[in-house]
């Protein structure tokens, strides 16, 4: 799944293995918990390529209606993929919701991370996955510290016709 960013020429893409594991924790019962992880990428010139997402954690805090990682855990995960040319990119998690929205909390958090955080990126990622699945399901937005920019999943080509 592409996600072009802005006028940087740049696409965020998730790979499928990527999108299966985060729907795999939608929250289609009333019973279950938000679930949540981190987002590793690969860079290039071209493509931020989200390789892969972890999460949840057994020491994460969850609930209906929250989701707390545990930041020790999410450090460790950190240093083990970067020797592996995986960057830390951002953060995924659920909501109750069919099409989720970003809450206050969750546009707090993306900008604290961004801020408290030693990196070279222009961004973070922070993807929510709602009860519908992807791509109508999944909000995607970056964030640089101080702006929170939404990004729209790019169309498929269109079949030419005869």
């Amino acid at each position: 799944m592409r996600y072009p960013i802005g006028s940087s020429g740049q696409d965020l893409v998730f790979a499928q293995d990527v999108i299966a594991y985060i729907e795999r924790h939608r929250q289609l019962r009333f019973w279950q918990a938000e679930a949540g992880g981190s987002l590793f990428a690969r860079l290039s010139d071209r493509d931020v390529v989200v390789e892969v997402a972890t999460g949840p954690r057994k020491a994460d805090r969850r609930t209906r209606f929250t989701y707390r990682p545990d930041r020790k855990a999410e450090q460790r995960e950190i240093d083990e993929m970067h020797p592996k040319g995986l960057l830390f990119v951002g953060t995924w998690h659920s909501h109750p919701e069919p099409v989720p929205t970003p809450s206050a909390v969750d546009l707090h958090s993306l900008t604290e991370s961004y801020v408290m955080s030693r990196h070279h990126l222009n961004a973070f990622v922070l993807a929510i996955i709602g009860q519908r699945p992807a791509p109508e399901g999944l909000r995607v937005v970056l964030g640089d510290g101080q702006n929170v920019f939404p990004l729209e999943p790019a169309k498929a080509p269109s079949a030419a016709t005869f």
